[in-house]
């Protein structure tokens, strides 16, 4: 079933208005795959003197035929003509195309690599047809060829760019919206399944459970999500088994850099580069104690960044063997049984992202981030949100819960004792905050509560 336009407004005003300009003009969108990239072009594009076409593995003259049939649509008797090379095509283009028109080039990574002309001709039309008010759009999904053709100062069309838009996966409020699972607990559940990829929800949406679609996209070996994580590196990664093996050791629970070299047998300085392209890639993130320096390596903690992932490599990645064997049923039992210990972790992830969007006891606060070191009393001390307030005088303590029936008053206490013993809080205020699943009665005096719906609200 095909999901409704969700948010994007801001990348949609940006195009449209791209559209309107006086003079010519490059916008690039690029970003990982089944985000949503051609849908928001598709929306973007101006209904009259618009050309959207979609680059795949064949070769050039055939791809030169496609794409001036596509033309043809907008100028007729443009596709009548068998041009002999990409110039002929974008000269003829640029010389009879209405002002205002567009020409999106989607998966525009593939016409590269079958033309590498192509990059250097753009350029020189753009360069040369400002005055025409015509528009290209780039689009790609290849993040690292998308950086290269067009971010890279070696490249031709480096600094041509009006716009260039990183299309990454929705916020989490968003999912209510296209899978309506009932309530905002449940949506959390689904976000943890199937993170802020449109597309996941868009397949997940024709199911009547979340267990049901991930038992036949995600489990079932002929599920189209079964391979999903081994598509996503072998378009962006120079070495896919090195990179799926570095997720599988953090997903497993290996976090630290000594830890996942030891696991590989590798030297720690042979794995920063892998690493630091899963960071790009969005698919990692590195945490650190709040309050520390970027630089500071050692108290590093990585992480897989998209819950889809986590779900894959904690679920699928060890049970493959038995899925493969068509055992899915007792894989499926394990997912039923864990699940809520996996939901944690994404619960926590969306507590930190809210804090910034809300206002907490009167005050508005920087991105939040966890804390862990010795206490004061030189004791192991771990704290799931801290974050300090826009004006710097205040500090918030969070504690992040995923249960039935969480009592708040137990919680506010141990959040006072860690409060105690925190030594980075110094003279400023200090603010407790919980996020629990379930709200039951009135929250104690001085710790401000969230709950699902809030948290999801703000999340939009």
């Amino acid at each position: 079933m095909e999901l409704p336009f969700l948010d994007r407004h801001q990348e949609l005003s940006r195009l449209r208005r791209l559209f309107k300009r006086t003079e010519g003009s490059l916008a690039v969108l690029y970003g990982r795959r089944r985000c949503g990239k051609s849908r928001l072009l598709l929306e973007a594009l101006p209904a009259r003197h618009a050309t959207y076409f979609v680059a795949d593995d064949r070769e050039p003259a055939l791809l030169r035929q496609s794409l001036a049939s596509e033309i043809g649509r907008a100028l007729p008797g443009f596709g009548l003509v068998t041009y002999p090379d990409w110039d002929a095509l974008f000269q003829r283009w640029w010389r009879e195309a209405r002002a205002g028109s567009a020409l999106a080039l989607d998966e525009f990574q593939t016409l590269a690599s079958a033309s590498p002309e192509v990059p250097s001709l753009l350029q020189k039309h753009l360069d040369r047809g400002k005055a025409s008010r015509k528009h290209v759009v780039l689009c790609g999904s290849s993040q690292r060829m998308m950086q290269g053709l067009v971010l890279d100062h070696s490249a031709p069309l480096f600094g041509r760019a009006v716009e260039i838009m990183e299309i990454g996966p929705l916020p989490a409020g968003w999912i209510e919206t296209a899978l309506q699972p009932g309530d905002a607990s449940e949506a959390v559940q689904s976000y943890a399944t199937w993170g802020g990829v449109p597309r996941y929800w868009e397949l997940a949406s024709d199911f009547d459970s979340r267990l049901e679609a991930v038992r036949a996209l995600v489990l079932d070996p002929l599920g189209v999500l079964f391979r999903e994580p081994d598509m996503l590196l072998l378009e962006d990664v120079r070495d896919p088994a090195q990179s799926a093996s570095i997720l599988q050791l953090i997903g497993g629970g290996c976090h630290r850099l000594s830890e996942i070299a030891s696991r590989l047998g590798k030297p720690a300085t042979s794995l920063v580069r892998p690493l630091q392209r899963l960071l790009d890639l969005g698919l990692v993130s590195r945490d650190r104690p709040f309050g520390t320096l970027e630089r500071d390596a050692k108290r590093s903690l990585y992480r897989l960044k998209d819950p889809f992932l986590r779900f894959w490599f904690r679920f699928v990645a060890p049970n493959r063997s038995r899925l493969e064997a068509r055992l899915v049923e007792p894989v499926l039992e394990a997912v039923e049984r864990d699940f809520p210990h996996h939901v944690s972790q994404t619960w926590e992830h969306l507590a930190r992202e809210s804090v910034p969007r809300t206002e907490l006891h009167g005050l508005r606060w920087n991105p939040a981030a966890p804390w862990w070191g010795p206490g004061t009393d030189r004791r192991p001390l771990e704290i799931d949100v801290v974050a300090d307030s826009c004006d710097g005088q205040a500090l918030l303590l969070g504690s992040v819960k995923w249960e039935e029936d969480t009592d708040l008053r137990c919680v506010l206490a141990e959040l006072k004792a860690h409060a105690a013993r925190l030594p980075i809080v110094g003279n400023r205020r200090v603010c407790l905050a919980a996020w629990t699943r379930r709200r039951r009665g009135r929250s104690p005096a001085g710790l401000a509560v969230m709950d699902p719906r809030a948290t999801l609200d703000v999340l939009r």
